[in-house]
């Protein structure tokens, strides 16, 4: 049998790709709102923190 099969007989399997979906928009729109409205000197801190010591 092949996997699509498996998943054929799961009651509510189309439900899942959309709640991924949904979820990876948010998380995206999420991180690019912080990032937008994040300091710029935060930012640059945030970036040198693996280098310093």
């Amino acid at each position: 049998m092949k996997f699509s099969t498996y998943l054929e007989q799961i009651v509510g399997v189309s439900l899942y790709p959309i709640i991924s979906l949904v979820l990876f928009v948010a998380f995206f729109a999420l991180v690019t709102a912080w990032v937008y409205s994040t300091d710029s000197r935060e930012l640059a801190r945030i970036a040198q923190l693996p280098l310093d010591e």
